[in-house]
């Protein structure tokens, strides 16, 4: 059960964290409860102080979580350009994507519980200093294999920025108030897909591919002035965890041995594998199966990612009046229908191009919902370790992508590969929800906070 002793609170601001008391949430351990249903959600642990962010702190935190999604998308349109300029294959410069990804797992993994040993404001701080010295480094590169290399070590740096900001959210949120905070950075993050290729395009059609990376130095330099002047450190000596090596993994060791926050944390990455899909996949399906051109398919991938936001959006909103575990039953069940409606429309052709793109719009719409509110379900159970369970969950979300979303190619990367690609990834989070989680069981939704 949780603490019966009083949490103070400071309404309209940020106020110190206290100091973390003994509670189930926070320990995780499996089958905990909390005695007696919250009007909406999680009754919020003693280390996490209730207050209401400004839009400030919602932009900073955003644009932390931005870093890596500005890193790839801003470069998207540059890969052909590469290719040409380093006497390389396109699935050479293609690897320059996988490995920031790679980079930004491990990296997740590594500085998540470097940042309960240190405090969050030190490693956010170093990762993005390096960020902007390998982002120069990758303007300079001289051929494929040291481009490949650095980029690799790009995302493993950007990871810190994205690893604190979700420890920071649990810091100082639980239950649905952590959710709607990180349905807001949604706001900010989805910004990056929007525009950024656009911009990446502007940058390298007048100075060249490596102006990007200039560009994305210049970038992390604003960011690292911003987290030094405006970052409040939510981890105050007494709560950091001490230990190296040891600690790390046993941290790790401990996560893996709560069967509800593994399921929990799962369910980001499966989400984030339909969202994948559509990205790595809808190039072929619209533009070679549809005949979309260059400038439509452009259109399209903004007007979807409006979609992405506007949900994540509604989520923050209703959020404040339904518990986060109720949503994530709701948006899960949604997807599933929406992605075997999607698989149908494929496969038969009923209704054209439109119908397809509607149904497509509608997925898009939901795929907010799930992680940010399985992931403050998740967060929730550890807060101790806040920065050890976001590097779990930031791992699981970056490798299971990107992993699945390879499938549409293999299955052949048209229409009817995409759709079941995405079909199954959703299907695998419902199993997930409802075989490893009490999440559909009477009063089972209470056990998970």
């Amino acid at each position: 059960m949780h603490s019966s002793r009083p949490r103070a609170t400071v309404p309209g601001s940020l106020p110190p964290a206290t100091a973390a008391g003994p509670s189930s949430a926070a320990s995780g351990s499996p089958g905990s409860s909390v005695t007696g249903p919250p009007s909406t959600g999680a009754a919020p642990p003693d280390d996490a102080p209730a207050h209401r962010p400004d839009a400030r702190y919602v932009l900073l935190l955003g644009t932390m979580c931005a870093l890596p999604a500005v890193s790839t998308d801003i470069y998207l349109p540059s890969l052909p350009d590469v290719a040409r300029d380093l006497g390389t294959s396109a699935a050479a410069a293609q690897l320059t994507m996988t490995g920031m990804l790679i980079g930004g797992a491990v990296g997740q993994l590594v500085i998540g519980p470097l940042s309960d040993r240190f405090g969050r404001r030190a490693p956010v701080l170093v990762g993005v200093a390096m960020h902007v010295v390998v982002s120069l480094l990758c303007a300079i590169a001289p051929a494929i294999v040291p481009l490949v290399a650095l980029r690799v070590a790009q995302g493993f740096f950007n990871a810190s920025a994205t690893v604190v900001a979700m420890a920071l959210i649990r810091d100082r949120f639980t239950g649905s108030d952590a959710s709607r905070m990180m349905s807001r950075l949604m706001l900010v993050i989805g910004v990056a897909p929007l525009f950024a290729p656009s911009l990446g395009g502007l940058i390298a059609g007048q100075w060249g591919w490596r102006a990007v990376f200039v560009f994305l130095a210049l970038f992390g330099v604003a960011l690292w002035v911003v987290v030094l002047l405006r970052m409040p450190e939510t981890l105050p000596p007494e709560r950091r965890r001490p230990g190296g090596v040891r600690t790390a993994l046993s941290g790790y060791g401990r996560l893996l041995r709560d069967r509800h926050f593994v399921a929990l944390a799962v369910l980001p990455g499966l989400t984030m594998a339909v969202l994948m899909t559509y990205v790595v996949a809808s190039p072929f399906v619209l533009q070679v199966g549809y005949g979309l051109t260059g400038h439509q398919f452009a259109l399209l991938f903004a007007v979807n990612g409006a979609g992405l936001v506007l949900g994540a959006q509604i989520n923050a909103a209703i959020v404040r009046r339904v518990a986060p575990i109720r949503i994530l039953r709701v948006a899960i069940v949604l997807t599933v229908v929406l992605t075997g409606v999607l698989l149908v429309l494929a496969l038969t052709g009923a209704g054209g191009l439109w119908a397809l793109l509607v149904v497509l719009w509608l997925v898009l719409a939901l795929v907010n919902f799930a992680p940010p509110n399985a992931s403050a379900i998740a967060l929730g159970r550890h807060g101790a370790m806040a920065g050890t369970a976001a590097a779990v969950i930031g791992a699981l979300q970056a490798g299971t992508g990107g992993v699945v979303a390879n499938l549409s190619g293999v299955l052949g990367g048209g229409a009817v590969a995409m759709a079941a690609v995405m079909l199954g990834a959703a299907v695998t989070g419902l199993a997930v929800l409802a075989l490893a989680t009490p999440a559909f069981r009477r009063g089972g939704a209470w056990q998970l906070a």
